[in-house]
């Protein structure tokens, strides 16, 4: 594994700043390194999910392409708590359900949604889903997140609404719909049901969905107290591109990942 640096973006300098470098994502000189990488890098994202209290029951799913064969993806194990997940126990799936490593149940909602998903956007690498309360609550409102917050124009004009729930997802069709509504962006709010983020690293769809279900909470908490001000739209634009790009997403996942692996070393098991 290689890691490259890259000039600091989008930070002041002055008299008191000095402009550095920072990460950027990895490159792999083999499959079975990257591999092994991505898998780690989703079970410290089903950690994260754990800490951050996103779980209910036993749904909540996040995906990650396989680098040899991206009609194949990676996934939690049906029933297993986010916080006891390691590398060793994720199920690799390809496209029309079948597990092709591991011994665990899948669960069919993750397939049915993540598939479809994977399949609408070639680009994404990953892909997260949880029952998280704000965004379940956020949700049932149907309505966009609006630009209240510097954090909440990372999703301006870049997040979609699926509009159409019909229970539990257990048919391709539904899953279909979602990546419909989804469309382009990082993200998309499955009324009556929660969030779906996506992204070019399993770091970055994680991080799409901290701070998403983060700004559902501030926008909730704000309606409940009067009328929030929205932030102008060239502003709002504005913003976006300085943290709502792939890269932006990647590196505000870093303390994050340096935390989880602090705190939880066997993930890597």
């Amino acid at each position: 594994m290689t890691t490259t640096v890259q000039p600091e973006l989008a930070e002041p300098t002055g008299p008191s700043t000095q402009r550095g470098q920072r990460p950027v994502p990895p490159t792999f000189d083999s499959i079975p390194e990257e591999r092994q990488y991505r898998k780690e890098q989703l079970a410290a994202g089903f950690r994260l999910f754990g800490k951050f209290g996103f779980s209910e029951g036993v749904a909540g799913h996040i995906t990650v392409r396989d680098p040899e064969n991206p009609e194949w993806f990676w996934v939690n194990p049906f029933g297993m708590s986010f916080t006891q997940i390691k590398a060793s126990d994720l199920l690799l799936v390809d496209h029309s359900g079948e597990v092709l490593h591991g011994d665990r149940p899948l669960n069919r909602a993750a397939f049915c949604i993540h598939s479809q998903v994977h399949k609408a956007r070639p680009d994404a690498i990953a892909a997260a889903h949880s029952h998280s309360l704000y965004g379940k609550a956020f949700a049932s409102l149907g309505v966009p997140l609006d630009p209240i917050t510097q954090d909440a124009c990372a999703f301006f004009e870049d997040h979609g609404i699926y509009a159409d729930f019909r229970g539990v997802v257990n048919q391709l069709d539904e899953g279909e719909r979602i990546g419909k509504a989804l469309g382009p962006h990082k993200a998309v709010i499955l009324r009556n049901h929660g969030l779906l983020t996506v992204g070019q690293s399993v770091a970055e769809a994680v991080w799409w969905f901290i701070t998403m279900e983060r700004s559902c909470q501030a926008q909730l908490l704000a309606m409940a107290a009067g009328t929030p001000i929205l932030i102008d739209r060239e502003t709002a634009l504005q913003v976006r591109a300085e943290i709502g790009t792939p890269l932006a997403g990647w590196f505000q996942a870093r303390p994050l990942w340096d935390q989880i692996v602090a705190s939880d070393p066997d993930l890597f098991d």
